[in-house]
């Protein structure tokens, strides 16, 4: 049943090739990635409320806080289940960067598993109180979803990569309800370089996504009246993005520490107790890090202040603005080490959620602070919604992205203007100390980043060196002469010979030009062996080294050609500038396809 259900599908799909264009097709499955992404957004928020309205719900807040303690390790620790009982050894990654480097390095290939363990996981882990975002998941999911359809259709590496991105400006749109910032999140994060018509499918999944996840689950992420901006307060808006940007160089160097530190910990189970743990513990002392935050976020863009402070160990004293205050700062910093840990520690999640939270905290905390000295009177909500904006560009490096959500998702497009200017300082004070966003800054270290700031270095870190290297030279051995091996010689369509132990490990080489003068000229060499003749090369190339580092050998001593060994000196083969070159126009070509 199942070979005549492919056969058909096959049939039909040659027939498709025949009579629909790739360009025309391209935009059809656009609408169906958008609308399956838009029902895996939907799914997604609804079994991650699901799970945290059976939590808390039916719970007195008496003691409910106190119950928290155990929620989050039970969530990561049921993701790490489902990971290692269900993948069966297939591996989870969570994230944007496993994204952008399945672009990179997997010609946009996504594991069709992360369409549904995505959406489980990451439900799971939030759903039970883990302190992280549902975004990056979603966003994975659908990349996922547009990477299999592109793929099943026989698509072009180019047309796969546009679906992935279709897929994730779908995931966004539908989590958020925001088409803009979704269709912007694509092109700012994945597709750095693109042409007009690659807004048409984007638009088409972005919409259709918004809609789709609106008609099954209607309720918004944040609402708020604006009510405009003044121009008095344009300097305190400068300051609030001085402190965001600064804030944001503080998260990404912390995430990467705490990324190693996880690292370290090779059982997953004894990440899932410490992390479950710590963040059962900084919850029940700072209960708005309960799942996403946003309820808190929600709060305050209502005007209730205290609710930062309300039902926690320190309820008390809601009252007192200086504690308020106080609070929301350390809340601030546990809402860091909190998201991290989750997503470290085997839960599922994102930092795109978080961003948010932490900017809005920041917001708070600064126009709030303002308010509180009696100097100026600040509109908070307006300066939650700037401080999200800033947070999310300058973590991400995507300030249009932060600067249109924020105003899609909040109705707040009076507030483009201080939107405008503190995303656009949190980026540049973020990228001046990061050169690269948190999700890009280990791809661009490992050499798995395409970047089009510096094309040909791009180009070379896409190679690899077992691609390059030429083994079809005549190998001598070092106790042999020229005229034991004269028929080899001449018929060589090389220049060029490595002499090698029998041990495997090279000796040097020697040029033909050298060979044919000690074969033509009887007095000159002829009783000399190879480990005589030999020369030493004027360099040689380790298997593991990149294609940067092996450029830079060649171009320092001028030289053409160069042999490779192992880490033992063995001999492996030679690589020649000639094939660098011809490996590098091919993927020039691939490369100026990838959204041509």
């Amino acid at each position: 049943m199942r070979e005549r259900l492919l056969r058909k599908l096959e049939y039909i799909n040659k027939w498709r090739m025949k009579k629909i264009s790739n360009r025309n097709f391209l935009v059809i499955l656009a609408f169906v990635v958008g609308i399956v992404g838009g029902l895996a957004a939907a799914l997604l928020k609804g079994m991650t409320h699901f799970i945290a309205s059976a939590l808390q719900d039916d719970v007195d807040w008496h003691y409910k806080y106190s119950v928290y303690l155990v929620f989050p390790l039970i969530g990561i620790f049921l993701s790490v289940l489902f990971v290692r009982k269900f993948l069966r050894g297939k591996k989870l990654e969570h994230g944007i960067t496993p994204i952008i480097y399945s672009i990179s390095r997997k010609s946009s290939r996504i594991e069709f598993h992360n369409i549904y363990s995505q959406i489980v996981t990451s439900a799971l882990t939030v759903g039970f109180g883990g302190s992280s975002g549902l975004e990056a998941p979603i966003a994975y999911s659908g990349s996922a979803i547009g990477s299999n359809i592109g793929r099943f259709f026989g698509l072009s590496y180019k047309e796969i990569t546009m679906l992935l991105a279709c897929g994730a400006a779908a995931g966004i749109s539908g989590a958020f309800n925001s088409p803009v910032a979704g269709m912007i999140f694509a092109i700012e994060i994945l597709l750095p370089e693109f042409s007009i018509p690659a807004f048409i499918p984007l638009l088409i999944s972005a919409a259709l996504a918004s809609v789709i996840s609106k008609l099954l689950y209607s309720e918004p992420l944040f609402h708020t009246t604006t009510m405009g901006w003044e121009v008095e307060a344009l300097f305190f808006y400068l300051l609030l993005a001085v402190l965001v940007g600064i804030y944001t160089v503080y998260f990404s160097k912390i995430s990467q520490w705490v990324k190693n530190w996880f690292a370290a910990i090779k059982n997953p189970y004894n990440k899932v107790w410490i992390s479950g743990i710590s963040l059962g513990v900084l919850i029940f002392i700072f209960p708005a890090l309960y799942g996403e935050g946003y309820i808190t976020i929600q709060q305050i863009l209502d005007g209730r202040f205290d609710a930062i402070v309300k039902n926690s160990l320190f309820s008390d004293y809601k009252d007192i603005g200086w504690v308020v205050l106080c609070y929301t700062v350390l809340t601030l910093f546990a809402k860091s080490i909190a998201s991290l840990f989750t997503i470290n520690g085997g839960g599922n999640g994102g930092v795109f959620g978080p961003s948010l939270v932490m900017g809005g905290l920041i917001g708070f905390a600064f126009a709030f602070g303002m308010n509180q000295l009696g100097i100026v009177q600040l509109n908070v909500p307006n300066f939650v919604m700037a401080g999200m904006a800033g947070a999310l560009a300058g973590v991400m490096h995507a300030p249009l992205t932060g600067i249109f959500l924020i105003a899609e998702i909040t109705g707040g497009y009076t507030l483009m203007v201080p939107l405008m200017l503190v995303a656009s300082i949190s980026y540049f004070i973020n990228r001046a100390a990061m050169k690269h966003s948190i999700y890009t800054k280990v791809l661009a270290e490992s050499g798995d980043l395409l970047s089009y700031e510096d094309k040909d270095r791009t180009v070379l870190s896409m190679m690899k060196l077992r691609y390059v290297m030429e083994t079809n030279f005549v190998v001598l051995k070092p106790d042999e002469r020229p005229i034991d091996r004269q028929s080899d010689i001449i018929h060589s369509k090389r220049n060029i010979f490595p002499i090698v132990d029998d041990d495997g490990k090279l000796l040097g080489i020697i040029y033909s030009e050298r060979l044919f003068s000690i074969l033509l000229d009887e007095q000159e060499g002829k009783d000399k062996n190879f480990a005589v003749l030999a020369q030493k090369p004027n360099d040689i190339i380790l298997e593991t080294e990149n294609m940067e580092v092996v450029m830079t050998k060649m171009n320092r001593d001028d030289v053409w050609i160069l042999p490779v060994v192992n880490k033992d000196d063995q001999y492996l083969g030679f690589v020649s500038k000639s094939s660098v070159f011809n490996k590098y126009r091919g993927l020039l070509v691939r490369q100026g396809m990838y959204l041509k």
